[in-house]
């Protein structure tokens, strides 16, 4: 139980430390932090788990990278399900937290910081590139993560390139598709957005999913 509380937690500040940024700082009146500063949000809230709740959980924060490191023969099966779970619980409640802060100077929540793709892309981009950017992105943030957490790897520095890796995958796709790469992210600003965000959700499951499992594959040849 410390384990699936200590993803719960960690899930929560991902999606409010990241999310959060985008709805509440990324724009604001002359000062706001841009994409840039998006950016550095997702990649902090890695670090400081990684190195506050890592030694607890493995700090996930994510369903696909669980399944990535299941696939990769670095987590046991009987967690995997457990884990989702508390991850997605995690999600939707810093979603619910954030509905009520956006909304607390009459603001309406807009697009939420949601994942999509074509008109609900930042940038217009199309199905085929939104599935490109996320199943890349997803790919070689497992692989990073499988490396950076090898026993051959230094250790001690795990946390900060995962953080990394985060930050630059956002630095590059967020115009693309908002940046998912997080099945447990991408659900808990659907459904606060429902229509076209939950229409598109499937997207946001099943392709950083599929990047993870490739990246398990692969990470496991080189290794053995």
């Amino acid at each position: 139980m410390k384990k699936f509380l200590a993803e719960f937690i960690g899930t929560f500040w991902l999606v409010f430390g990241g999310c959060g940024s985008a709805l509440l700082a990324a724009g604001f009146p002359n000062v706001g932090i841009g994409l840039l500063g998006v950016s550095l949000a997702f990649g902090l809230t890695v670090v400081t788990i990684a190195y506050s709740l890592g030694h607890i959980s493995g700090a996930h924060l994510n369903p696909a990278v669980t399944i990535g490191l299941w696939v990769g023969g670095r987590f046991e099966s009987k967690g995997v399900l457990p884990y989702i779970i508390s991850q997605v619980a995690g999600g939707i409640l810093a979603a619910t937290v954030l509905y009520f802060i956006v909304t607390g100077n009459g603001s309406s929540i807009g697009t939420f910081a949601a994942n999509g793709y074509g008109e609900h892309s930042p940038g217009n981009y199309s199905i085929v590139a939104a599935i490109l950017s996320e199943l890349v992105m997803t790919f070689m943030f497992l692989i990073v993560i499988l490396g950076a957490t090898d026993e051959k790897a230094p250790k001690g520095f795990a946390g900060l390139a995962i953080g990394l890796a985060l930050t630059l995958i956002h630095l590059v796709s967020i115009p693309v598709t908002n940046t998912s790469v997080n099945p447990a992210r991408s659900i808990s600003q659907a459904l606060f957005v429902g229509d076209w965000a939950l229409a598109q959700l499937w997207l946001f499951i099943v392709v950083p999913i599929t990047g993870a499992i490739l990246a398990g594959l692969v990470y496991k040849k080189l290794s053995s």
